[in-house]
Formats: C-alpha cells, sequence, structure tokens
C-alpha cells in the first residue's frame, strides 16, 4: 500500500526525503506498536529497521516493550517460586 502526504516544506527540518518518509514510518510503528495494534515483529517491518533499534527508539520515547498485567506477573513470581 502507498500513502502520498503533502507536507509543508518548513517541516522538513532539512532533511531529504528519504529521510522525512524513514521517520514517519517510525513514528508510525512506535504509536502503532504503543496502542497494541503491531507485535514487535511488525512494528519493526513497517519501521524497516531491526528489532534491537525499534526496541531502543521504544526506550528513547518511554513506550514499554513488555506490558505484564498484575494478574501475569504474580503468575510469573508464583512459578518462579515454585522452581526455586
Amino acid at each position: 500500500m502507498q500513502i502520498t502526504m503533502d507536507i509543508p516544506e518548513y517541516f522538513g527540518l532539512d532533511k531529504t526525503k528519504p529521510e522525512i518518509a524513514s521517520t514517519l514510518k517510525l513514528y508510525a510503528a512506535l504509536a502503532l506498536f504503543q496502542a497494541g495494534k503491531l507485535s514487535v515483529g511488525a512494528a519493526t517491518e513497517l519501521a524497516g529497521v531491526d528489532r534491537y533499534t525499534f526496541m531502543a527508539e521504544c526506550k528513547k520515547h518511554d513506550i514499554p516493550t513488555i506490558n505484564y498485567t498484575p494478574e501475569d506477573l504474580e503468575a510469573e513470581l508464583a512459578d518462579f517460586r515454585l522452581a526455586c
């Protein structure tokens, strides 16, 4: 799918068109990942970056990469306690 956007020149911030496109794809992937619409794998594919780069960007933008519910965390801890 191709999407076309008209962006005024003054928003270019001295970047090339490919750099702007790359940045927009990354930010879209971050937003969709944060909203729970994309998995990490799908988000990295959309952004066109490797998993480590995507995870670093998540950290940079304060986006949690592990979303345990309190119940999930308690179950994990219970399993850990049983194993010890």
